[in-house]
């Protein structure tokens, strides 16, 4: 006999769960229809060409390959595969892929509908990705992001909104505090340009990028690895030991830069962000300027952000940046995007370790009939309908069974109010409608009982 499970790193979700993630998802929506953000959809699946080399080396290796099925299968490069080339036999049989994240598929996306859309076009997309990482707490290979992106303009004031965006929703679902860490690859850039290896930026970037997860010693490690000057390394640990408020951070590390014109602007753009968020105020979230966020993904070329909940073991919950050629890789020029991304497992995780779900989030069906025979079957059924046609959610016991069964199974499935007609109540031509939530029960004649509800 076949042992019933699922692979690691995925979850099943009973009908408490599913409807504690779409508290989540329509709280996110909401927000983002708010903010003028218009819905798409893309496949599950893309062509292995759109997705691979848009994530760097790291992020190539946590794609999902789909095999090639049928014929297709016989097009395998065996040669490649006996000369060790993996890489190459690898796309020989995986023509397609499932997809790494939204951003990728959306640039495809814009790229491929150009003419069907107006700029600078805002889109929100809630759906799910998968990446093969290692499975832990947090950390799953299937799991939902809800993305916000604006495509078609290189205006800050959208960065702006993203800060915003951040902070309404994590607000709006109650987390008690959170951090929006900020920064910018430009000032990566100008780093590496004055620390003389211009060419290692994806090398600093993807290595600092993990300082919270294996620390600074085990980052360092990883730049000598990348043939990284002991001189660079030691300016990068330099500037990763940077403190104070924004304004001293901002003050120490544009004096670093001063003879860097890439870092500057990059400088000039942070500092143009933080100035009108302090203008405007947040709600909830301190937002901190931190020059050890990379972000790994390649396509970032400005403002970076991550969000993450203080005093929860978690890794961050948001993220996002600024992509200026993400289109360009598809042929289309001269289309600057910034998007955000809210990963909707972790938030349901933090909601969950915190015990911040609504209390109503889990409440059932309007009203539950319990059964008592043949005799009253057909009346509870005409009001079923009756209520169904008026929106309200209602059920029935199957079978006449015992009171105290019906009612335990009533409580099991968080119904509001169940209704009893027995035969006492079939003679007075009444209804029983009990509370379940305070326990009070009330006699309304059948006649009366829709308008009274």
């Amino acid at each position: 006999m076949q042992k019933a499970n699922i692979p690691k790193g995925t979850r099943d979700f009973l009908p408490r769960e599913v409807a504690k993630r779409n508290y989540i998802f329509s709280t996110i929506q909401s927000v983002f229809k708010k903010h003028a953000f218009y819905p798409i959809e893309t496949p599950s699946f893309e062509l292995s060409q759109t997705l691979l080399g848009k994530y760097g080396e790291e992020g190539d290796r946590l794609i999902f390959r789909i095999l090639n099925s049928g014929e297709k299968v016989f097009k395998a490069d065996t040669l490649a595969l006996e000369n060790k080339n993996v890489a190459k036999f690898a796309n020989s049989i995986s023509e397609k892929a499932l997809r790494y994240d939204l951003t990728v598929p959306f640039a495809r996306f814009v790229v491929q509908h150009q003419h069907e859309l107006n700029f600078p076009f805002k889109r929100y997309q809630i759906q799910a990705v998968w990446r093969a990482d290692r499975p832990q707490h947090g950390r799953y290979q299937e799991f939902y992001q809800c993305d916000a992106d604006v495509v078609g303009s290189d205006s800050l004031i959208y960065e702006v909104e993203m800060i915003q965006l951040f902070d309404e929703i994590l607000s709006l679902l109650q987390i008690p505090s959170f951090t929006i860490k900020i920064n910018n690859r430009k000032i990566l850039s100008g780093i590496a340009e004055i620390s003389k290896v211009p060419d290692k930026l994806i090398d600093i970037t993807v290595a600092i990028d993990k300082i919270d997860k294996i620390g600074e010693e085990a980052v360092l490690s990883e730049l000598r690895t990348k043939n990284l000057s002991e001189e660079a390394i030691s300016i990068v640990q330099k500037l990763l030991h940077i403190s104070g408020n924004n304004e001293e951070k901002i003050s120490q590390i544009k004096n670093f830069l001063k003879d860097s014109e890439e870092g500057l602007k990059g400088i000039d753009e942070l500092e143009w962000v933080l100035n009108k968020i302090k203008l405007l105020g947040l709600k909830k979230a301190e937002l901190e300027f931190d020059l050890s966020l990379a972000r790994g993904l390649n396509y970032y070329t400005g403002a970076i952000f991550e969000v993450k909940a203080n005093n929860v073991e978690m890794g961050s919950i948001c993220g996002g940046g600024r992509y200026a050629n993400l289109t360009e890789l598809f042929g289309l020029k001269n289309m600057s995007g910034v998007g955000i991304s809210f990963g909707a497992d972790r938030i349901y995780d933090v909601l969950n370790t915190l015990n911040l779900f609504p209390k109503d989030v889990e409440q059932g069906i309007d009203f539950f009939f319990l059964q008592f025979g043949e005799e009253e079957l057909m009346t509870c059924l005409e009001i079923m309908k009756q209520l169904r046609e008026k929106k309200y959610s209602c059920d029935m016991y199957p079978i006449s069974a015992k009171i105290q069964k019906q009612m335990k199974f009533a409580n099991d499935i968080s119904a509001k109010k169940v209704i009893i007609y027995g035969e006492n109540e079939r003679k007075k031509g009444i209804l029983v409608l009990k509370d379940m939530q305070s326990g009070f029960q009330e006699e309304i004649k059948i006649k009366n009982f829709l308008d009274s509800i």
